[in-house]
């Protein structure tokens, strides 16, 4: 099966695809170039859980760093400071479980961003 991505799904960091938007939840395949780095952020209305499919990283979660490989799991408590960076030199593939009362992307704010989008 072939999914077609949204043109505004496309990010400098690589893009995600949405697999489920609930009420309850909110389900993005995200991949991550290499070298790409997501923006270090936090969310006011929802916890994320991140599931490493391939590749390998590097998470932030507020002062701390932990490395990621296929199958690691990090869990995001609304309110917490994260990001995610590929150091590998493949695609760094996860699957994020969105939880909470609001998914948009407007929930998102940027405490630091190597693209500029601040």
């Amino acid at each position: 099966m072939v999914r077609m991505m949204k043109e505004d799904n496309k990010r400098p960091w690589g893009y995600y695809e949405i697999l489920s938007d609930a009420p309850d939840h909110k389900v993005k395949r995200i991949i991550v170039n290499p070298g790409g780095v997501l923006s270090l952020q936090r969310h006011k209305k929802r916890a994320e859980h991140w599931f490493v499919v391939s590749g390998e990283g590097m998470v932030t979660l507020e002062k701390d760093k932990y490395p990621v490989k296929p199958g690691s799991a990090i869990d995001i408590v609304v309110g917490a400071a994260h990001r995610m960076e590929n150091t590998s030199a493949n695609d760094l593939i996860i699957i994020e479980i969105q939880t909470g009362t609001y998914f948009g992307e407007d929930d998102i704010e940027r405490l630091e961003d190597k693209y500029g989008r601040l």
